[in-house]
């Protein structure tokens, strides 16, 4: 776009030149009387007709590309990610979403973009088969109100529904099944839905919320993670260990203790991929059926570790995750191989 920019000013000029030059010509042909003098100067005024209306379509291309650039130059500035709140893949599987400090960020077919809506402060980001849900805080230009409470997009945050507890609580840490959309909060303070901290869940879209017992949990939670399709199932990372529970978070128990739990996930196989620190970062996948694990390999430096990962609901073979560092890695052979797509916060699309 930036060269068709280019070449439309070149022509532009070019035209505008010989327009001066033509009617330079036609003045000295002025009142001529001479018979080949007076048919040249027909000619130079048909041709000055020609050189008007070239330069006129000319021109307007010229507006209508620079329009475009313009567009497409907010579009594509400032993707830099200066914080990362969350991350998933949209349920079409074309589009890797990331909600930073002020909206979202879409990276797609090698090209970071941001999309339309207000640019919201989601935390406790949550993708699920039909958009996403969240908590935080809104753009300081919008009238809803701050906090979120819990919020739902079927539209990538154009538009945000309210769920519960508007204007009350922001859940850091929140959970939901991705085709269950069972949703799991940390609570941090008492509300007119929660009268403690703690950890509760809700099956009908935040209208009512249980508080789970957490028996066997020994450390402070400070991830979590909820089954794609087993609402009853949830996990929790702490500062040692991975824990899960199969009653709604009322009985957990220790299936992971590799140092630090940094981040969990469950993909649609309900394969649960545990990210932690332990001199270095790593990232594994656990099996429950078995409680089977694979370590695999990711290219977070010694002074960094996974925050989020997400798997595309329609390849698969695609992983992404994104560090604390606000790094971004994308693999298309389920961790064998990855690419980096933005380098402590400053994104990388395929054209730089």
């Amino acid at each position: 776009m930036g060269i068709t920019l280019v070449g439309t000013a070149i022509i532009t000029l070019f035209l505008f030149f010989g327009l001066i030059a033509t009617k330079r010509q036609l003045e000295q042909l002025k009142n001529v009387k001479r018979q080949e003098d007076r048919e040249r100067r027909k000619r130079l005024s048909k041709k000055l007709g020609y050189i008007k209306w070239g330069l006129g379509i000319s021109f307007v291309v010229f507006a209508i590309t620079g329009a475009m650039v313009l567009f497409g130059s907010n579009n594509h500035s400032n993707t830099n990610l200066e914080h990362t709140h969350g991350m998933g893949f949209s349920s079409d599987g074309k589009r890797l979403l990331i909600a930073a400090h002020d909206g979202l960020r879409a990276y797609e077919q090698g090209r970071w973009v941001i999309p339309e809506g207000a640019k919201h402060d989601y935390m406790g980001f949550s993708p699920v088969n039909d958009g996403f849900y969240s908590s935080g805080h809104p753009d300081p230009g919008s009238s809803l109100n701050n906090p979120f409470g819990i919020v739902k997009s079927t539209d990538e945050g154009k538009a945000l529904k309210s769920l519960a507890l508007d204007g009350e609580t922001d859940f850091h840490n929140m959970a939901v099944g991705f085709a269950s959309h069972a949703i799991y909060v940390l609570n941090p303070q008492p509300n007119s839905k929660m009268d403690s901290e703690g950890l509760y869940y809700s099956t009908d879209e935040g209208s009512t919320w249980t508080k789970s017992e957490m028996s066997g949990v020994q450390e402070e939670p400070i991830v979590m993670a909820a089954h794609p399709s087993e609402p009853s199932i949830v996990a929790v990372g702490t500062p040692a260990a991975v824990y899960l529970s199969k009653d709604f978070g009322n009985q957990f128990e220790k299936i992971v203790s590799d140092g630090q739990i940094t981040s969990l996930y469950f993909n649609q196989q309900g394969e649960l991929f545990v990210g932690g620190y332990q001199n270095k970062a790593f990232l594994q996948k656990v099996d429950l059926a078995n409680n089977q694990s694979e370590k695999l390999t990711i290219p977070v430096p010694t002074d960094d570790a996974v925050a989020y990962l997400a798997q595309n609901p329609v390849h698969e073979n695609q992983l992404a995750l994104a560090t604390f560092k606000n790094s971004v890695f994308v693999s298309d052979d389920k961790g064998s191989n990855w690419i980096m797509v933005a380098d402590k916060g400053k994104t990388i699309s395929a054209e730089e």
